[in-house]
């Protein structure tokens, strides 16, 4: 079975299908139990919301049964390997969906067998199934996701760097980041997403300030603490002040979106997360359509 570990192991014609399947099932698309008598495992390690509910909710009206672990229920906690766990879990279920917050490496492990597919639902380094989800709720917003352009603000973190490596893969896209300085998108990500800038004819630029900004059809942030992570510099909210999204941030943008959970006053205003452009609830609703276009993908 194939596994999503990052927005790298889509092709093109994967990652297109992804995004307009789940606008399919966002539309009310009809959802044939794709998988029934599958079994899938939800193993969160850290705090989640929206993509371990949509992960459980899409997997149970795609007719599987599920098996949910908490942080400290596999034996990982002893010393077992994730080769060693995958091993195990591989001959009991068909789809492992895991967030680790930990490294690519630890997933890596876990889809080293061949016979259960593996979901990344958030690393350290990326959260390809945000991508996946943000995509989508272009697609249903705008019809399409090719030409459209998107300033994301704050930090450039494990949902950015999804982002960056997804939207750079559609024609005639713009992806303007503006981060702080010493918190952009990881370079390695950056690389990957102007070679398929060049092929696709996209465009990708990163800035550490908040002046000139673009014309965009979509402003998007996330909260400036990721999930699972903190800060070394105990000042650190002095350099993202300038970056919160307010409504000269916003401008004549229509769409305003975050991946929630959101801190309003800190990285958007409430004016922009409760106002009329703001479609960041009905993005958090296309989690679940977004994960059961994964889920059917995963068992084919």
């Amino acid at each position: 079975m194939p596994s999503l570990l990052t927005i790298d192991d889509l092709d093109d014609n994967d990652l297109r299908h992804l995004v307009v399947r789940g606008a399919e099932f966002s539309a009310g698309a009809h959802a044939r139990e794709a998988l029934r008598d599958k079994v899938v495992g939800i193993y969160f390690r850290k705090t989640s919301t929206r993509t371990r509910t949509a992960f459980s909710a899409g997997a149970l009206r795609l007719g599987a049964q599920i098996v949910s672990y908490g942080p400290d229920d596999l034996q990982e906690n002893t010393g077992e390997t994730a080769e060693d766990t995958a091993a195990v879990l591989s001959g009991m279920l068909d789809v492992f969906v895991a967030r680790t917050a930990g490294s690519q490496a630890e997933l890596e492990a876990y889809a080293a067998q061949r016979r259960m597919a593996v979901v990344n639902a958030m690393s350290r380094d990326e959260h390809p199934t945000q991508a996946l989800t943000d995509l989508t709720t272009l697609h249903r917003r705008f019809g399409r996701v090719d030409g459209l352009r998107v300033l994301y603000v704050g930090e450039g973190n494990n949902t950015a760097s999804a982002l960056t490596l997804a939207l750079s893969r559609f024609e005639g896209t713009e992806l303007h980041l503006r981060t702080p300085y010493g918190s952009g998108v990881d370079p390695r990500f950056l690389r990957t997403a102007e070679v398929s800038a060049k092929r696709s004819g996209a465009k990708v630029r990163e800035r550490h300030d908040m002046r000139d900004l673009p014309s965009a059809d979509v402003v998007y942030t996330t909260r400036w603490q990721t999930t699972g992570t903190s800060k070394a510099d105990p000042d650190w909210r002095t350099a993202f002040a300038p970056f919160q999204v307010d409504d000269r941030v916003l401008g004549d943008a229509p769409v305003f979106m975050h991946d929630l959970p959101a801190h309003r006053g800190e990285e958007v205003t409430a004016s922009v997360l409760d106002g009329p452009a703001s479609i960041a609830f009905a993005q958090a609703e296309n989690k679940l359509h977004s994960a059961r276009a994964v889920l059917e993908w995963c068992v084919g």
